[in-house]
């Protein structure tokens, strides 16, 4: 008797634990994160900088710290890696693009703009956009960062000229 009460405990836990497992398996359910006007938001970083993004429906309009692309970015290769996201999802033109950045230098605003931008696009569909984004890596934050100077060194990693004598 004592022994056929045990065996049943037993059951009751594997069955609990199966069922746990079966939960823990499915894919987790992703929701759009869109506020009241219509906006979806990603934060990104790269290097130093870190930007606010949001996009909304729109014309392909892209606003940074309240200038235009053009005029914020003057290189052509970043103003490729911020668009890309778009190009990556085939939303070129069906979004309106406002992000504020600050901190390190042009690369690295570009960087963080891209991430963010990627980061708003999963919000605003995860279903849709997700997939394309994350195959090339746009989701996932660089993580380099400027290497610290060591003493005895003259910068990080060059050492000063060896002298014989």
């Amino acid at each position: 008797q004592e022994l056929a009460r045990m065996l049943r405990e037993d059951e009751i836990k594997r069955e609990k634990q199966k069922r746990k497992w079966l939960q823990n398996a499915k894919p987790p359910v992703r929701v759009p994160v869109i506020d009241e006007r219509g906006r979806s938001y990603g934060r990104g970083g790269r290097k130093t900088s870190a930007a606010r993004v949001w996009i909304q429906p729109g014309l392909g309009e892209v606003i940074v710290n309240k200038k235009s692309l053009l005029s914020y970015f003057p290189r052509e290769a970043d103003r490729e890696q911020i668009l890309s996201p778009l190009v990556a999802t085939q939303t070129c033109g069906k979004f309106d693009v406002q992000c504020t950045v600050e901190g390190g230098g042009t690369s690295g605003q570009a960087g963080a703009i891209r991430h963010g931008l990627a980061r708003a696009l999963n919000h605003f569909n995860p279903d849709q956009y997700r997939p394309a984004l994350k195959r090339l890596g746009f989701l996932t934050r660089d993580p380099r960062k400027v290497e610290r100077k060591k003493p005895g060194l003259v910068k990080a990693r060059k050492a000063p000229q060896w002298v014989r004598r």
